[in-house]
């Protein structure tokens, strides 16, 4: 006997960052954080729940996984089989239109997909804030994939899982857009995972990044709400930027920064100084995020091509929620 489920889920960009677990076991955030969810990258997942197979296993891009990377599907897939009450293994089949590793939130859609796509299979029926719950245990940023627009994951109480989830805050069907520079889409050498504990253990700064995240977040709601895009895109660019500061500050230092990083902050803030409003932001990776309006977006990706090839600029509109396949849409 056999059951299907196949799921799509764009990645995500925080603009109010995720920088640090309380709980590590449960992906439980330091601070609450808020994203923007882009329909340039997304990944498509397919789960077959088989009970002649005798393990669980894993392809990604048609590339079948080793141990390593299966138990930690593995793992992921048992929140659902424990909560469905069966052990039948899974084969995951796993296509991924976002570089992995570059700090473009690959595993944000990974994850997302995944918990939907099983979720499917399984018959559970979770809704959608239940499900956020479980796709932030594979990871944390998945829990805002789950929803499209403006997204906020909500820390939670104490050690209590099910009171750290997402919620949608606003659809941004209101003129909002986002240009990815690629400085480098190759895999990091430090993961985020990695850089997180080393932040928090030696940094001085870390205390002072979760205290002001805090009146961030609940700033750039606000500005979400009145639909001012300058004072949200200030945010976003301060917040952006003192979560790298936190890194700076790390024993050893941390930088996911690239010349060509910082080039790219150049670029923007000059494109800004001729009255275009545009703000960047990063992630634990080189690469460059530019906030804006959709209606801007072609004249400053004209102006970003004076500086950066045609293949390092990546426009993306909004993205939407999770969404399942049916078998015809499957075209893999």
């Amino acid at each position: 006997m056999k059951s299907v489920g196949r799921c799509r889920a764009h990645t995500n960009i925080a603009l109010i960052k995720y920088w640090g677990k309380r709980n590590d076991e449960l992906f439980l955030p330091m601070n609450s954080s808020l994203s923007l969810t882009l329909d340039a990258f997304y990944t498509d997942t397919q789960v077959i729940l088989d009970e002649s197979l005798v393990s669980d296993v894993f392809y990604l891009d048609d590339v079948k996984q080793g141990e390593k990377e299966t138990e930690k599907i593995t793992n992921f897939l048992n929140l659902f089989r424990n909560r469905a009450n069966i052990e039948t293994k899974a084969c995951i089949k796993s296509y991924n239109h976002v570089p992995t590793a570059a700090g473009l939130a690959s595993s944000a859609s990974a994850f997302s997909a995944l918990a939907g796509a099983m979720n499917q299979a399984t018959n559970l029926n979770l809704d959608l804030e239940t499900l956020s719950t479980f796709a932030r245990q594979g990871s944390g940023s998945a829990t805002r994939s789950i929803y499209g627009g403006f997204v906020e994951w909500d820390m939670g109480e104490a050690d209590l899982s099910e009171t750290s989830h997402a919620v949608q805050v606003d659809d941004a069907s209101w003129d909002i857009g986002m240009i990815v520079i690629a400085v480098n889409t190759g895999k990091k050498k430090l993961s985020s995972r990695v850089g997180m504990k080393q932040t928090i253990a030696t940094s001085p700064f870390y205390s002072s990044w979760v205290e002001t995240a805090t009146k961030d977040i609940k700033n750039i709601k606000k500005a979400i709400k009145s639909k001012d895009f300058v004072t949200l895109g200030e945010i976003t660019e301060s917040n952006g930027m003192k979560m790298h500061a936190t890194m700076l500050g790390a024993m050893p230092p941390i930088s996911y920064w690239e010349p060509d990083s910082v080039k790219a902050i150049q670029k923007v803030k000059e494109i800004r100084d001729t009255g275009l409003p545009c703000y960047v932001t990063m992630d634990a990776g080189p690469n460059v995020k530019v906030l804006c309006k959709k209606s801007d977006m072609t004249e400053i990706e004209n102006r970003l091509l004076e500086d950066f090839d045609r293949k390092q600029i990546i426009p993306s509109h909004v993205g939407e929620g999770i969404t399942l396949l049916s078998e015809d849409e499957w075209n893999y």
